[in-house]
């Protein structure tokens, strides 16, 4: 299949069997606390330059953004705020569970606050969103910007999900909805973990939950068109 590449100043656009494929290298992606990396995939598959965020490399309690930042995706841990939380032996750490969030906002807010003139309207970030299972999270950020299930997006099963943020709506892709099948959640074909991952522990999962906690594909590829 025949490329061209067409460069004018700083700017390179490809073109791939017709179609323009825009150069979005000088795009920067922060995924926190993005584990295995699904959600940001799409971006890194067009050229993005996404920053996976997360243990062991990189700990978002220490880490400083850079100038520039054109988005935010975030999925901070969430055993604590789960109503799936139920037969625990231990209790609930709320407060100490929202220094996650609050560090995580940080680093999304300290993206906004130099603008690119004194009458700009906007903030040089693009989007953000931060993202949970339905949980005591709501109570904290109030309503979330969407809720959603993963068959609306594609994906053949049931997890109740929370976005709070600054983004464009994905657009559904509904699959029909079998209720006997969908909600035995715990007996699905988890996905599984992507060559390279690294898995530690000190992410506060275990190996399971980390393969549960995966973005769904449907939804990241969603999420990517609607916010480019």
């Amino acid at each position: 299949m025949k490329s061209w590449l067409i460069r004018s100043g700083a700017l390179t656009a490809a073109w791939r069997g017709g179609e323009k494929i825009e150069n979005n290298s000088n795009k920067i992606i922060l995924d926190l606390c993005g584990g295995t990396g699904s959600w940001s995939k799409p971006y890194r598959n067009n050229g993005y330059d996404v920053r996976l965020i997360t243990l062991p490399d990189y700990d978002v309690f220490s880490y400083e953004p850079p100038e520039n930042v054109y988005g935010i995706l975030a999925a901070p841990t969430c055993t604590h705020f789960s109503f799936a939380r139920l037969n625990a032996k231990t209790p609930r750490e709320l407060k100490h569970s929202m220094k996650l969030i609050e560090r995580c906002l940080q680093i999304i807010w300290q993206c906004q606050y130099t603008l690119s003139k004194p009458t700009a309207l906007k903030t040089t970030l693009q989007f953000w969103a931060l993202e949970n299972p339905r949980g005591f999270l709501r109570f904290f950020l109030g309503k979330p910007a969407l809720e959603f299930q993963p068959w609306q997006y594609g994906d053949s099963y049931m997890k109740l999900t929370h976005l709070w943020g600054n983004f464009k709506p994905p657009q559904p892709n509904t699959v029909e909805y079998v209720k006997t099948k969908f909600d035995q959640l715990n007996s699905r074909e988890l996905p599984q973990l992507p060559d390279g991952y690294e898995y530690n522990p000190a992410c506060g999962l275990n190996l399971r939950q980390v393969r549960r906690s995966i973005t769904p594909s449907g939804f990241a590829t969603a999420f990517f068109k609607a916010n480019q």
